[in-house]
């Protein structure tokens, strides 16, 4: 449950630098490159829990 919960929360976060980023094609780069390493970072999950 912790774990939705945290990954609910990173998506929020997400969604509000890129509202925040206003068309800033540079940070909205450094945004997604951001989440990508995140997300390779990450060991992967089961999409069914």
């Amino acid at each position: 449950m912790k774990e939705n919960q945290d990954q609910t929360s990173e998506g929020l976060n997400q969604i509000f630098e890129i509202i925040n980023a206003k068309g800033d094609v540079g940070e909205l780069k450094t945004i997604v490159e951001k989440y990508k390493e995140n997300e390779n970072a990450k060991p992967e999950e089961d999409l069914n829990d």
